[in-house]
Parts: structure tokens; sequence; C-alpha cells
């Protein structure tokens, strides 16, 4: 974890409809949600942070640590707004991009769609050059054909180009070359290398990934370069570190230079804090739910660890199918994102079925309670609508919903559509997106051989809260936690995540002829590389390191990641290799020779978990505040439920659903099938009862 000298630290996580902000001083935090400001997020998040820091009474200039994370390169992506982006690479290539990696995602589908490639046919530019898999030039860099591209990207007003040619992962010489030809002749022009972001084996992907850093980066350049103009001009002069998609933290300009690394820098934080807690309470088989405003987030965690991976598919267009999306070759933390969100918009398709998202109403105009001129429903006018949300206690009692204008775009949009009451197409629309956020579920897990059954869940996100007890039942999960500040659950994971970097090199090697010294040079190529950038944001920090080899058998197609000890051996590794392979598969593969691909080595400072506040626990059970009327899932009608403050809970307390739990950025919905209560560390448990 990251300290700073006065305890002092803000987290910042901007979303497609919030934007979160947590101040954490020696522990005590203050938080506070707004709306995204889409014209300029850096706006939404000083307006954030100022509330926070009136509202504690805390100077500006104490503050020595600002954690960023955002969610603004992925919407960018899967809202196609980036800037026009132009690719260079080796002649008789260019289709790459188009031809992928020509497999079916779906066999008996003849008319599925395959992701649109960020850059168009046109402006995939060819250059005349060619590199063999060794590195070795088999046809020098022409100059010419760099000319011919150079003029091109002037005619057609290219605001940032990527490079990648075939095989300059391994001899990077002529995408350098052509580097220093575009800063001489388009000074102004953003330039993204291939062989920087992503220097590993497979060309598709690499470009992809190379495309997507050159796609978000002017954008993000853009924002951060505002972000920076306004911390200083409000008197916070502190250091900004930015959360990756991996877990970890790095500096502003890493995260300049690779933005791409930033696509899920917002749901990782949430991740961080899942496992976090998973750790803290002793719990072995997580998933955790984030769902915010715009989108949900799903992840598996075992042991108190995420899984991790090196690969990510951005705006999956085919029923999550793996493959259907925009392949990233980056260090992530693996989950699945659905466009489902308290601002998701449901319609009625001509089959007279209830639809929900992608499409989001986002924070402008945002969903039709917002009062900002939307009229279409949303998830958050259904929760309205069946009394989940109370309009007077939204964000605290900071914004003010309007009940009538979300049953009227439900009434409009979908119960008159359908001839069904208010009601009972809010419950159909909450169902949809329950059923929606499931489906995801479980196809992540079966992806990754793994079940959700019989696994706790850990709710947060402005959302989640609010349809853990719905997705729960379909999912058959019998225990829910609520953290405390679960409606800003990401921003609080960015306090506790460490600064860390990755480095890949893609050098193969068969197993059984293996180059030692060579490897051990790669490594500290590597270790050289990573340190660089993690000491630039933790100067004094003591470093973890992590090595590890992506080995399969030869003939094979895909690797699994083998962690290498730091006594390398053949011998060693191919025992590490096994074990891990008939983990996984069952069984080894005897007298099939072994090969690797790929290396990687990570850096991250050691981190510390922050002592937890125990109190004393006086078990009571709570009588409500109030009763307020509900749609309850498991009766199937509208009942009347406690109403509860969170801030009034204490550990111990013990309530019965169906109960309604409000603090200031969420509600904590608790079905009739479950009881709630408090943990001595404030943490809020729901439980299904025995007899349901």
């Amino acid at each position: 974890m990251v300290e700073s000298a006065s305890g002092s630290r803000l987290a910042v996580d901007i979303g497609g409809t919030f934007t979160d902000v947590v101040l954490d001083v020696n522990g005590v935090q203050t938080t506070a949600k707004v709306l995204t400001t889409y014209d300029d997020p850096a706006n939404g998040v000083m307006q954030a942070i100022s509330q926070v820091l009136a509202v504690a009474s805390c100077p500006a200039e104490s503050i020595r640590l600002i954690l960023h994370g955002t969610t603004l390169a992925t919407n960018a992506l899967i809202e196609r707004r980036g800037a026009r982006t132009a690719l260079l690479t080796t002649q008789g290539h260019r289709d790459a991009l188009e031809m992928a990696s020509e497999n079916r995602f779906e066999q008996y589908d003849v008319n599925i769609d395959r992701p649109v490639p960020l850059v168009p046919r046109k402006w995939r530019l060819p250059i005349a050059e060619r590199l063999n898999s060794r590195g070795e030039v088999l046809l020098a860099l022409d100059e010419a054909s760099v000319g011919r591209a150079i003029r091109q990207l002037e005619d057609h007003n290219i605001e940032s180009v990527a490079v990648g040619l075939l095989h300059a992962y391994i001899n990077p010489a002529h995408e350098e070359a052509i580097a220093q030809r575009l800063a001489a002749d388009l000074p102004g022009l953003s330039v993204t290398l291939a062989s920087d972001v992503c220097p590993e084996i497979r060309e598709f992907e690499r470009l992809s990934t190379a495309c997507a850093n050159a796609y978000v980066k002017p954008l993000m350049a853009g924002y951060l370069t505002s972000l920076q103009t306004q911390l200083g001009r409000a008197g916070l002069r502190a250091s900004v570190l930015m959360m990756t998609s991996g877990g970890g933290l790095t500096s502003l300009t890493t995260a300049m230079r690779f933005p791409i690394r930033l696509v899920e820098s917002g749901p990782a934080g949430g991740a961080i804090l899942a496992a976090h807690l998973a750790r803290e309470l002793n719990l072995a088989s997580v998933l955790s739910f984030d769902m915010g405003g715009t989108t949900a987030k799903i992840c598996m965690i075992d042991d108190a660890q995420p899984l991790l991976s090196r690969s990510f598919e951005v705006d999956r267009v085919y029923r999550f199918k793996k493959g259907s999306g925009l392949p990233l070759r980056i260090p992530v933390i693996e989950m699945v994102e659905i466009g489902a969100g308290g601002g998701s918009i449901a319609a009625v398709d001509r089959l007279s079925r209830i639809t929900v998202g992608p499409q989001s109403a986002g924070s402008e105009p945002g969903p039709a309670a917002y009062g900002r001129g939307g009229t279409r429903p949303a998830v958050t006018d259904a929760d309205v609508v069946l009394g989940r949300v109370l309009p007077e206690n939204f964000a605290g009692g900071s914004m003010q919903l309007d009940g009538a204008a979300a049953h009227r775009a439900v009434d409009a949009h979908v119960g008159g559509v359908l001839g069904q009451t208010t009601l009972s197409a809010a419950v159909g629309i909450t169902e949809v997106v329950d059923e929606n956020m499931t489906a995801a579920a479980r196809a992540h897990a079966v992806e990754w051989g793994k079940d959700v059954a019989g696994r706790d869940m850990i709710a947060y996100g402005g959302a989640g809260p609010l349809h853990a007890c719905g997705l729960a039942a379909k999912l058959k999960i019998k225990r829910i936690l609520i953290p405390t500040g679960a409606g800003v659950g990401s921003a609080i994971g960015f306090l506790l995540a460490p600064v860390r970097y990755e480095v890949v090199r893609s050098r193969y090697q068969r197993l059984d002829s293996l180059d030692l010294q060579a490897v051990e040079v790669w490594f500290e190529e590597m270790r050289s590389e990573a340190r660089a950038i993690v000491r630039e944001a933790a100067p004094d920090s003591d470093l973890v390191e992590d090595r590890r080899a992506y080995m399969r058998y030869v003939g094979q197609g895909y690797e699994i990641a083998v962690e290498v000890a730091s006594n390398l051996s053949a011998q060693a590794l191919q025992q590490a290799f096994e074990d891990l392979y008939a983990l996984l598969y069952g069984r080894v593969i005897p007298e099939v020779p072994i090969e690797i691909l790929s290396w990687t080595l990570s850096l991250a400072s050691v981190s510390e978990s922050p002592d937890q506040p125990h109190s004393s626990v006086v078990e009571r059970r709570l009588d409500a505040i109030r009763w307020v009327p509900v749609y309850d899932t498991s009766q199937q009608n509208v009942v009347q439920a406690g109403w509860f403050e969170r801030d009034g809970l204490k550990p111990g307390d013990r309530l019965a659903g169906p109960a309604l739990v409000v603090e200031s950025q969420t509600t904590t919905v608790v079905d009739s099938a479950f009881d709630l209560r408090v943990l001595n560390n404030g943490q809020m448990l729901l439980e299904r009862k025995a007899q349901t």
C-alpha cells in the first residue's frame, strides 16, 4: 500500500455515469459521488474533491498523494470516440487487423458480427521492410515508403498513429527509425510503437493492442493534462499515481505513454478491495460484483487472489463470447464487464421482449428520474418504481430524484407497449438486467473452468447492493458481503493497491536446450525497465519480484503461466510446468517436448494491510426507523420493508429482510429471504435464511 508523509490521500474513480472520490486522512474516510462531466471529466473530479475537502475541513495543501482510476479509455473504445488513428505496418500485412485469427467464435451462426477494427483499411498504410522471426533484416527499411505514408497522414488529418511491423517485438530498429522520422516531419502527431506497448509474439494481438493505445492516447493525454492543471489551480500539488488494469499503480508519465494499461483501472480497484476483504475475513471462494451507473463487473477471487491474465477483450459483441471483442495484450485482472448499470436503458424489441442495455443514459441526460431531460426508462427508474431507491435519499440527499418521471418513462416505453402495469414493467426490467448479469457470470466461470454456486459474493458500486440479492438468488449464492463505503468501493480499493509494473519479452526457448545465461540476461533487462518505472512512483519502498514463463507442449496453441523460481533451472521449470498443467487438465503428456514463448517480470512495492478498527460486539436486533413499500423478489409482491440508516448500525446488530439499509452512496436491498448482521469490522453480511 502506498503511504504518504501526512497520511492524507485522495482516491478518484471516474465511471461512465458517476465520479467517486474518497478522502483518507489517517484511516478516516470521507466520500463523495457526483455525476461524470463528459465535456471535461476533470470538472467532475474537482467538484467531488471540493466536496470531500469541505466536509472533512481538510486543506488542499495537506494532500500528499492522489490515486486515480478511470474507465474513460474503455468507454472511448466501446463508444468509438477516440482519435483519428492510422497504422503503419509491413507491406502485405495491412489486413491483419481485419483477418484477425480467422476463427469463428460461434461456429453455427453464419451471421456473426466481428468487432470492427479501430483503424479503417484506408488508414492502414504499408511500409516496405521485412524482418524474419529472429529479428534479422530480410528487406531494409524503405525511406520512400515512409515518406509516402507521412504525406497520407497529413492528407487525412490523422491525430495518432500506431507503428506495428512484422517481428519488431524482437528487433524494434525499423519501428524506432519510423518514429524518429515521424517526430521530425510531424512533431504534433501522437505515436505508439507496438514494440513498446506490446513486445510479444502474435501479430494480430500486438497490432490490436498498439492501435487501441494509439486510439485513446490523445484523449487520455488531454484529460490528464487538464486534471493536472485544475489540481494545481486548486492548490493540490500532490503526486498523482494511476491505477492500471493489472491491479497496480503507476506514474502519470507512464500512464500517458501507455493509456491502454488503464482500460480496466476502475474495476481493478474494486477487485483489489474484494480480495483484501476475502483475505481479512478468510473467505476461500468469492465472486466480486461491481454494478455502477453504466456497467456491471464480475470477478472470481480464490484464496484472496483475483484471476490475472495477459489478455483482455474490450466490447464483446456476441453474448459475452470469447473472441467477439477487441483483443488487448496487457496485464489485467480477469473479469467480465457488460452494459448493465443503473443507467442502462430498457426498451421493448420487435418480438415484444424487454431488453436492457448495453446503451446507457450515462450522466447526460441520465435516467428519467434524474430530471435532466432523459425520457427513456433506465434500471434506476425501475428501482425507483419498485421502491428500492427512495427519491429523497438518493446520493445522500444531494440529488433529488423525480419519482413521477420514472413512473412515466417505465409506463410509456415498456408497460404501455406490453399492456402491463407500471409495476410489472419495472419488475420485468430488473429481472432482465439481473438475468443478463447472471448469464455473464456463468459464462465467465465456465471459460475459466470454475463454478459460481457456493461462492460468497462481495457487492459494491452504486447499484451493486441494490441488485445483490436478486443476482445471488439466480446464482445460488447464500452469503453476500456489503463493504463499508460500498458505493465507492473501487476508489477505496485504490488506497490498498501497490505500485506495480510488468514487463514482457517474447524470446523462444525449448526446455530441452534452455539457454540459462540468455534467460537471466533477459530478466535483468526487464528488471531494469520495471524498476525505473516503479521507482518513479515509489522511490523508497521495498520491492517484490514476480517472474513467469509462458509454456506449452510443442504443437499446442495456448500457453500457461508458470512461476519462475529464483533458482532457475530447466528441471525446476519442467516440474513447475507439469504440476500446474496437471492441476489444470488432470494429466501431463509424457515424452512431448516443452517450449517457452514469452517471459514476464513484474516489480511491486510492498503492500501492508492497514490495521482494521474492531469494535466490541454487543448483539442486538434492531427495530426499523420507519416502514416503506418495496417490491420483494422472493415474495413477488410489494411488502412493507424496514428502513434503516447504515450510519446507525453497530457491530453485532441484526435485522431481518425485507429491509432497506440506506447510506450516502448506495442502498442495500435485503430480500425477505435474507437476514443481515453487522460484523465487528463494520461490514454487513447478508445470509440466506435456513428455510429458503
